[in-house]
Parts: structure tokens; C-alpha cells; sequence
């Protein structure tokens, strides 16, 4: 039975995938595997039973990704699986930011007492005219599961769209409508956007990439959608934006004291994935990986290690999972203390990302515990599973 601790709610359309193999437990000290949201990890310890961590949602801001790998527990997360929710909020925000929505509700608000109400709001309206949406240009900056589909509701709503992503997947390109316009050089989005939506982790390449340049180089009028993390985007530099008129309206779902005091400034309590749906297909999609790699060892959409799976594991073989240092060598090394063991290997994987790698190896299910053993003496090897 492997145990599985949530760390906070987590949808019951997840939980209710587990199989009778697992079990919930409150006892974090006897989980194989933890399921999380939003709680802090950084400074708890973790059993030496854990193995793996789930985190239903995209950030993982709130997990020590490095201290994970070094103790050999694979991290997961749910790219896309709220995309649709985030979608959602981004075009109700760029229609917020086109039209003045809420200052005409706030007008609505302080005139509720008076009796002529209707009368005063014809000759009110004019102050919160906006434009449409229609014919203006988007820029989309980032162009994975949310970006994508931000662009494809874009086109349908008639408007042009621009895009830029330099780390653009195959599989992703291959969905974009065939409408977008695709740039490499992203002061272009400034330049020539009405619109620009950013949709891109926040790592050392992408902290503060709309900076000082950027804003300056923006439209006049335009306005900034900020879905993805604070860190984007200098907010220094925009608040000059912002006070100089090159920046229309910056609609961001991060509220911060910095954001709390700029002008033209629509700050939402980040909302972009609270929806009921994008939680239900958060928590299965965590649920089903971290079920994968106990059951299987196989490894999708982690943060920490790399993508490398082989299937359900064989009827009459042992499957050893190692999760290790990404040093020269080590698949020599592993083979050989293997074939040491007088086991055979039927079939071997290996994949790398940046100082860690991990190795999938069908071997014969007699000896497979002791080749296990074997394994986990090699300098460099942070943890062997044998999977069963």
C-alpha cells in the first residue's frame, strides 16, 4: 500500500483516481507521495519514504526544486491543465483593459441613491467610452498551453495576432492558428501591438524581461496583461510607462504593494486558475503522473528531472528506477554493476536535464532487489527504486 498525504484541498476528482494500492494518510512522515497547491515547502524536511511530490497547478515557486533532486524525489506539475481558466481571465481582462468596465460600475456604485440614476448615466457614459478589441493587434509573448490558446481566441475574435516565443516547442507550434504572425525579435511586439499578453515561466532568462527598453518602446495606448508572474515584468519601469501615457491600462492578476500604487492599474487577487474545472483537471492530472512514476517509474511533466517513460513495467522483469548526477560515464558504470550482479538488461533509458539525469533499466526479477542495492552504493546516485 503506498501512502499519499495532500498538503492542501485537492479535488476529489483527483483523489478519487487513486487505486486500492494507495491510500490518504495525515502521517506526512509515512507518505510515498505528496499532493499540494499552494503550501510552503521550502522549509520543511522530508521523509526519507517520499518520493515523489505533486503540484496540482503550474507555479512551483513554493517547492525547493534543487533540495528535491538532490534527495531523489521527482517533482511534478500540471502545465495546461488550467490553461482553458487562464484563457478565460486573459480575454475578460483585455476587454477590461479596452473599455472602462470598472470605472463605470464604480460611477454605477456612487450614484446608487440617486432617484434620476438613469437620466445621469446617459450623460455619464461618455467619460467611460472605450474602443474595441477587433482588427487590434496582439502580441503573445510565450506561446505554450496558455499562450496557444490565448492566440487561437484572439484570431477568432478577429484580431491580429503577434507572437514570440525563442523556446517554442515542435508540438506547440504545430497547434498555433496559422492567422498569427511569428517575430524573433520581441521589441517588435512592442512596437507594433496594441494589445501584448505575456505567458512564460518566471526563471533567471525571463525575470524583468519587459524592462525599461521594452516599456519604452511600446505603443502609445496600448495596454499590458501580466498573467504569469509579478517578477515579468520591471515594475518600476512600467509605472513610468503608466504616468507618461506610453501604457494605457496594466491589468495583472498579482496584487503587490508596488502594483497597489500605480496609475491605470486593474490588479485582480490571482485569479487566473480559480475555477472549479481547472481545479478538478489540475488535481487528476497530478494524480495520474505521480501514480505513473510510482507504479511504472516513468516521468512526465516534471520540474526537476527529466521526461523518460517505457511503458507499464513488464510481467517478468524488475524495473530499477536511478535517479543520479548527470556526470560522464555513469551509464557504463550502471551496466556494469549490473551485469556484476549476473542480471541481464532487457531494456535501458537514460535521460539528462542540466546536473541531474535519470535511468530506467527492465532487468531479470530475480537479483533485481540486490542489483538495486548495488546501484545505490555508486558515487553520484541520489536514489534506485525497484519498482514493483
Amino acid at each position: 500500500m503506498r501512502n499519499i498525504h495532500c498538503l492542501n484541498n485537492i479535488s476529489p476528482y483527483g483523489t478519487d483516481l487513486l487505486t486500492d494500492s494507495y491510500a490518504l494518510t495525515d502521517d506526512i512522515e509515512s507518505a510515498q507521495g505528496i499532493l499540494v497547491r499552494s503550501a510552503a515547502m521550502h522549509d520543511m524536511e522530508f521523509s526519507e519514504n517520499l518520493l515523489a511530490i505533486a503540484r496540482a497547478g503550474a507555479g512551483v515557486n513554493n517547492i525547493p526544486l534543487d533540495r528535491c533532486a538532490e534527495e531523489g524525489i521527482v517533482v511534478f506539475n500540471t502545465p495546461g491543465a488550467n490553461a482553458n481558466a487562464v484563457k478565460e481571465l486573459v480575454l475578460a481582462s483585455m476587454l477590461l483593459g479596452s473599455r472602462d468596465i470598472v470605472g463605470g460600475i464604480e460611477w454605477c456604485r456612487e450614484n446608487a441613491d440617486d432617484p434620476n440614476i438613469g437620466k445621469a448615466a446617459e450623460k455619464a457614459k461618455k467619460q467611460f467610452a472605450g474602443r474595441e478589441i477587433q482588427g487590434k493587434k496582439l502580441g503573445v509573448i510565450g506561446l505554450g498551453a496558455i499562450g496557444g490558446q490565448v492566440a487561437r481566441a484572439a484570431v477568432d475574435l478577429g484580431m491580429q495576432v503577434v507572437g514570440y516565443d525563442p523556446g517554442l516547442r515542435i508540438e506547440n507550434a504545430m497547434s498555433l492558428p496559422s492567422e498569427l504572425t511569428y517575430v524573433t525579435d520581441l521589441m517588435q511586439i512592442a512596437r507594433v501591438c496594441d494589445y501584448v499578453t505575456i505567458h512564460v515561466p518566471a526563471i533567471p532568462p525571463t525575470i524583468g524581461m519587459i524592462n525599461a527598453e521594452f516599456c519604452e518602446a511600446m505603443k502609445k495606448g496600448s495596454v499590458f496583461l501580466n498573467f504569469s508572474r509579478d517578477t515579468l515584468v520591471d515594475l518600476a519601469a512600467m509605472r513610468v510607462a503608466l504616468e507618461e501615457g506610453r501604457v494605457a491600462k496594466y491589468v495583472t492578476d498579482f496584487a503587490t504593494p508596488e502594483t497597489m500604487t500605480m496609475p491605470n492599474t486593474i490588479v485582480l487577487p490571482h485569479l487566473g486558475a480559480s475555477t472549479a474545472e481547472a481545479e478538478d483537471n489540475c488535481a487528476m492530472m497530478a494524480v495520474r503522473q505521480m501514480m505513473d512514476y510510482l507504479d511504472n517509474g516513468n516521468i512526465v511533466n516534471s520540474v526537476n528531472y527529466p521526461a523518460l517513460s517505457m511503458g507499464p513495467v513488464p510481467a517478468d522483469c524488475g524495473r530499477l528506477g536511478v535517479l543520479h548526477k548527470n556526470v560522464p560515464n555513469m551509464i557504463a558504470e550502471l551496466s556494469t554493476t549490473i551485469s556484476g550482479q549476473g542480471l541481464n538488461i532487457a531494456t535501458l533509458n537514460n535521460q539528462s536535464r542540466g546536473e541531474v539525469a535519470y535511468t530506467l533499466i527492465d532487468v531479470d526479477q530475480e537479483g533485481a532487489q540486490a542489483a538495486a542495492d548495488a546501484l545505490a552504493a555508486i558515487e553520484g546516485v541520489f536514489r534506485v527504486r525497484l519498482v514493483k
